[in-house]
């Protein structure tokens, strides 16, 4: 039989070992945050279906909307931040303003909205805002080095 092993060489005598280096390093930059991109995929999968989970479809037809655009755009921008963080963690604010106005939204968008409801809303929004002050605070670290 033949000896198929193969030894292997150490790599810093490779000719291009810098570039390698270098474009490793690009590309992982910016992803210091990476375990959030789900977490905000989640809650924008919630948003957009809590209407239909706590039942509300009849009693806030306005809300449903709201949420469900809402929701859609939570689910975007974490696309954003899994497939180019380095340009879309600077929305990481707008996240935080959207999380913000989730909070306040049950009572300007809904008409009279039930507990659930409103306990929902401010748990989504806090999420949001939670989430989009970690990834702005990465992404500000990530700028500064």
């Amino acid at each position: 039989m033949s000896d198929v092993s193969h030894t292997r060489g150490d790599i810093t005598t490779h000719p291009d070992v810098h570039e390698m280096r270098a474009r490793y390093t690009r590309m992982l930059g910016g992803r210091d945050v990476a375990l959030v991109d789900g977490p905000v995929f989640l809650v924008g999968l919630y948003c957009a279906a809590s209407p239909w989970i706590l039942h509300y479809t009849t009693s806030q037809p306005a809300l449903v909307t709201h949420n469900l655009i809402m929701g859609i755009a939570f689910v975007l921008l974490a696309l954003g931040f899994t497939i180019t963080p380095e340009r879309m963690y600077g929305l990481s604010w707008a996240m935080c303003a959207m999380g913000a106005w989730m909070i306040i939204a049950p009572w300007i968008v809904g008409t009279s909205p039930d507990a659930g409801v409103v306990v929902s809303n401010i748990v989504i929004g806090a999420l949001a805002v939670v989430l989009g002050v970690i990834c702005a605070g990465a992404a500000a670290r990530s700028t500064r080095t």
